[in-house]
């Protein structure tokens, strides 16, 4: 078969897969590919992909970086670990799978993710250990991240 007529088979067979079942030929399962990209990509794979914001029309790719507490505290890099807890609580919202053992899974990913950018840091993990405290205690409220640190005590 040639290449021009190949094309054209593929193209119409797209065509008629959604017009009869009104799917796109290739239907993603978005929920997947969400978990995929907050649970299976490091955090730098997610940061590129955040880059590219590829299903920029069914994921929410927003983030206000670490609320209202610093996005890189005493210069410990911790936006890129904020930017995908955002992708988590906002896509697991849009996709009514906001759970309570759904917000653990999230939050302890930040917190790994958080940890894996101090190595071996003991203050940056203290400072890890600040944040992840305080989306335990307020995560998916109204409370920014700052209040909630300030309100833990610490």
């Amino acid at each position: 078969m040639s290449k021009t007529l190949r094309s054209a088979f593929v193209g119409a067979t797209a065509s008629l897969a959604l017009i009869f079942t009104g799917a796109p030929a290739h239907a993603v399962d978005i929920a997947a590919v969400t978990d995929d990209y907050l649970f299976s990509k490091t955090l730098s794979q997610f940061t590129t992909l955040r880059a590219q914001q590829p299903y920029a029309g069914q994921l929410d790719w927003s983030s206000d970086g670490c609320s209202y507490s610093p996005d890189n505290p005493f210069g410990f890099k911790f936006l890129p670990a904020c930017h995908r807890h955002d992708f988590g609580y906002r896509n697991y919202k849009r996709q009514s799978r906001f759970s309570e053992t759904n917000r653990l899974r999230i939050d302890n990913n930040f917190k790994s993710d958080m940890y894996k950018q101090c190595g071996s840091n003991f203050a940056c993990k203290w400072t890890a250990d600040l944040y992840y405290k305080a989306v335990r205690e307020f995560g998916g409220s109204a409370s920014s991240t700052a209040a909630a640190v300030e309100t833990a005590g610490v």
